[in-house]
């Protein structure tokens, strides 16, 4: 294996829950950092935010923040003092990180995968970690 790369991304949300499609974003790293073939694993650097590779269909995605609004309302009796554990409690579920395969210079997904940035506590910017792994 080569040596690993380790980029910075930027992301700017907009609403207190959405999801923003980072597919295109880091298919352009891969291709600037020059990988083939490998490894990409993404972490977002925070704790009201999470990574979910799906569908990006709006009826899905509409669902998807409805079911986890159902599941971990916004209004109960957290203890958590700031006001957004629901949003700590989502991210937690969905995760913060993702290790995907490279290939030919861009993500190995499934026809109709997207990678996403999912934002709980919005609007917001976040810090994400890209580190790409040669094969």
């Amino acid at each position: 294996m080569g040596n690993a790369v380790v980029r910075e991304l930027t992301v700017k949300t907009g609403q207190r829950e959405e999801l923003v499609d980072l597919t295109a974003q880091v298919n352009r790293e891969i291709k600037a950092a020059g990988v083939q073939e490998g490894f990409c694993h993404l972490s977002v650097l925070h704790t009201t935010a999470a990574i979910l590779v799906n569908e990006s269909e709006s009826g899905l995605v509409h669902d998807l923040l409805g079911a986890l609004d159902r599941l971990i309302p916004v209004n109960p009796d957290y203890a958590h003092p700031d006001g957004n554990a629901h949003a700590h409690i989502k991210a937690a579920v969905i995760g913060a990180s993702k290790t995907l395969s490279i290939r030919n210079g861009k993500l190995l997904l499934g026809t109709w995968q997207t990678v996403f940035l999912i934002e709980f506590d919005g609007p917001r910017e976040r810090k994400l970690t890209l580190q790409l792994i040669p094969a």
